[in-house]
């Protein structure tokens, strides 16, 4: 089942702001979002799960700007968007038109923890951006056989992305609802529900247990409300950048490039690292 594309018109007090919102599934929009997630469970493919043969995270171009979802072409790299998006009370990097976030506050749904956010090599990792249908999930439920292009935006759209509790996400690794549900008992609903609504998006199938563990959660969510939309960031304005040669004498374009010669992800001091590759300044590049 495809989601709606909307547009929310927002008014300001300077004005009227256009802002790309997540699209919620194409159903009455009074219908509890658990009540909707187990009809549209219904319509899922069960298969079993494929092998892991020939995955790859870079297949699927994480955190790049150059895909055709929400928040993609604004001159700002999904990580950010995302960071922008669920973060409150957020500072940014000078000259990146509110682009790269430096410090914020989650309100962690996994954990139901609060959790402070200050970007840098030892401390960005206590906050992760999850793909809630992970990657290698949906790699063995029907990814392999994508385009490039859909395997590019399902890794960066805002439907499936959440900014997380670093342990939790590394705890979840490829895990579906099988095998790995939040912490926060109160979420659950919403993950689940999130869920289903990427697999219906993009074709990827569930395995006889997953659809049975989704089944149990979104049949204990009475009346649960539906999930609020949240905007994609305001388009920032993409920055001129320089690509100087480094003296090491290795020298790559681009990221795509790093992560074609398998150096990805590239840190301060490596042969080929440069700042124009590592735009959040944290001593990480291609990351």
């Amino acid at each position: 089942m495809r989601t709606r594309s909307l547009l929310a018109v927002v008014a300001a007090t300077a004005g009227l702001i256009s802002i790309p919102v997540i699209a919620t599934p194409a159903v009455a929009d009074a219908a509890p979002a658990a009540t909707q997630a187990l009809h549209t469970l219904d319509t899922l493919q069960v298969k079993g799960r494929a092998p892991k043969t020939g995955y790859d995270r870079d297949l699927f171009n994480v955190w790049s700007d150059d895909v055709d979802v929400a928040g993609g072409h604004n001159g700002c790299d999904t990580r950010n968007d995302i960071l922008n998006r669920d973060l409150t009370n957020k500072t940014y990097k000078p000259g990146t038109r509110n682009c790269v976030v430096l410090t914020g506050t989650l309100a962690d749904p996994y954990t139901g923890k609060t959790i402070a956010f200050q970007r840098g090599a030892s401390t960005s990792s206590k906050v992760q951006i999850d793909h809630v249908v992970a990657l290698s999930d949906a790699w063995q439920k029907g990814a392999q056989s994508w385009s490039a292009a859909k395997r590019h935006d399902f890794g960066n759209d805002p439907l499936n992305l959440l900014a997380v509790d670093g342990p939790s996400n590394q705890q979840k690794r490829d895990g579906d609802a099988a095998t790995w549900l939040p912490a926060n008992k109160s979420f659950r609903c919403t993950y689940v529900s999130t869920q289903v609504q990427v697999k219906a998006k993009y074709g990827v199938w569930v395995t006889a247990a997953e659809k049975t563990a989704m089944r149990t959660v979104l049949s204990n969510c009475d009346n649960a409300p539906a999930p609020q939309t949240q905007p994609a960031p305001v388009k920032p304005q993409p920055q001129p950048r320089t690509q100087p040669q480094q003296p090491s004498g290795v020298y790559y374009q681009n990221c795509s490039a790093v992560r074609s010669a398998g150096k990805a992800p590239l840190y301060r001091g490596e042969p080929g690292y440069r700042s124009a590759l590592d735009r959040d300044n944290d001593g990480v590049a291609c990351e």
